[in-house]
């Protein structure tokens, strides 16, 4: 979701103008409102919750569905900063992006609302053995399609270039209509200028998602949130989850699993079971051709956004060769402590946070 806690980083550098001043006085929301919306934040409205806080489902008075997340007393975040990083997340507009509806700083509250998602977050169906027959492949080559849209807007065609450092399938959500919106901006960071990439020492992120350059250097750049997009393809083609854990027989490699296959020439077995209605072969392996190009193990070898999405709508681009991708394996789990749906509307302070020891990068070999 759009965290007001992800633009800490560029708000010294920014000066907000009169427009944007008028456009936060346009999101406040008063707290009478909120208490009518929810029924007074009762617990049979509750959507999730973690240790942000907690989130409710709720309806304005037009009848505007809305996910109300109440930041927790102990927030580390204060209002002043929240104003100041409302101005940045406000310019960000995009139909794959999840519309931040409003704020509400009253009475020691901390409260952000946005627009409600009836199908909640891709992860709760997608990884589902009951639910996951509603994504045919229509729906799924929508749901691919849509994150790449999302994420070239974020990297190069937004006023403000942004790195997500967060993309999971737990942060992707869908409309009633199953189209992909990215949400959850907790850990995001923005470049300005020339900036191409940074590097921290507070490692955070998401076990299976994380770009080598960034799990063992603190290296992060737009190509670290390609790589998390392709590991996401290659989970929602073959209907399995990339746990970056390899404690139990459970756990499953997807990037190693899909490799092997491909070198082998049958990759396309590893297609999800229930996609049973043929969907089109050479569009299946133009996705996972993409998703191998995301997950290489040089940033430099990975495809712009604006590129995939080229690949993507084009018959005659010529996708460029493979070479083997790099493969994260956990050595410490990491228990989960939020309920999924609460994952789907996140902040800061529920994301998973990681030394750079508590996980390994390697080049595995396919057998």
């Amino acid at each position: 979701m759009l965290s007001l806690s992800s633009l800490s980083t560029y708000s010294s550098t920014y000066s907000a103008t009169s427009d944007d001043i008028q456009h936060i006085d346009s999101l406040l929301l008063d707290l009478a409102t909120l208490r009518i919306a929810t029924d007074d934040f009762d617990n049979s409205k509750m959507l999730g919750k973690g240790g942000f806080g907690m989130v409710y489902k709720g309806v304005l008075p037009d009848g505007e569905e809305i996910a109300v997340k109440r930041l927790g007393q102990t927030s580390r975040q204060g209002i002043g900063e929240l104003k100041s990083e409302l101005v940045l997340v406000a310019k960000l507009h995009h139909k794959n992006l999840v519309r931040l509806v409003g704020v509400c700083l009253e009475e020691q509250e901390k409260i952000l609302v946005y627009e409600y998602m009836p199908n909640r977050s891709l992860d709760m169906i997608l990884f589902d053995s009951e639910r996951n027959k509603e994504l045919d492949w229509g729906k799924r080559f929508k749901i691919i399609n849509g994150i790449a849209r999302g994420l070239q807007y974020l990297h190069e065609d937004s006023q403000l270039k942004i790195v997500h450092r967060d993309l999971k399938a737990s942060n992707i959500l869908l409309d009633v209509d199953y189209n992909p919106k990215i949400s959850d901006f907790g850990l995001a960071k923005i470049f300005g200028g020339d900036q191409s990439e940074d590097v921290t020492r507070r490692i955070a992120g998401t076990y299976g998602y994380m770009a080598p350059e960034y799990a063992m250097r603190g290296q992060y750049s737009v190509k670290s949130d390609v790589f998390s997009f392709g590991v996401l393809v290659l989970e929602i083609i073959t209907g399995r989850r990339n746990s970056g854990s390899y404690n139990t027989e459970q756990d499953v490699d997807v990037l190693n699993l899909v490799w092997e296959h491909w070198t082998r020439g049958n990759v396309v077995e590893l297609m999800d079971p229930s996609l049973s209605n043929h969907p089109p072969v050479d569009q299946v392996l133009k996705c996972i051709h993409v998703g191998l190009l995301c997950v290489q193990r040089k940033p430099a070898s990975r495809p712009t956004m604006s590129s995939v999405n080229i690949m993507f709508s084009s018959h005659t681009v010529r996708l460029p060769s493979l070479s083997r991708p790099a493969f994260c394996i956990q050595e410490v789990s990491v228990s989960e402590t939020s309920t999924a749906y609460s994952e789907a509307y996140p902040l800061t302070e529920n994301s998973t946070v990681m030394s750079s020891n508590q996980v390994s990068i390697t080049e595995l070999s396919p057998r």
